[in-house]
């Protein structure tokens, strides 16, 4: 039963690897242990994973598709974090994000 728990944990130890491979762990987090087997040693790395870069906020011209100087939530969708945010950014709650309002958010 032995051999066969540890055939597992191989197999999803890889298959969880696998699945984060797109992403590089951070060095400051990774961890590793070491554990003897009659065959030889599993050594097991553990990390969390990098953190992504902030994505570039769109300059508010290219944002206001039809130039009258509001965003509404039609052209807010081209930008999917003002989208969440847009009753936040809109703070006099005219369903319109000014340029104003904008540079605040």
């Amino acid at each position: 039963m032995k051999p066969l728990f540890v055939i597992v944990v191989l197999c999803l130890g890889a298959s969880c690897a696998h699945a984060q491979a797109d992403r590089p762990l951070d060095n400051a987090t990774l961890k590793q242990a070491e554990y003897p087997h009659p065959t030889g040693t599993l050594v097991v790395t553990t990390g969390q994973p990098a953190a992504r870069a902030p994505e570039a906020r769109p300059p508010f011209d290219a944002l206001d598709r039809n130039g009258d100087g509001q965003i509404d939530e039609r052209e807010a969708a081209a930008y999917i974090t003002l989208a969440n945010d847009f009753d936040y950014a809109d703070t006099n709650r005219d369903h319109r994000v000014s340029r104003r309002e904008f540079d605040r958010w």
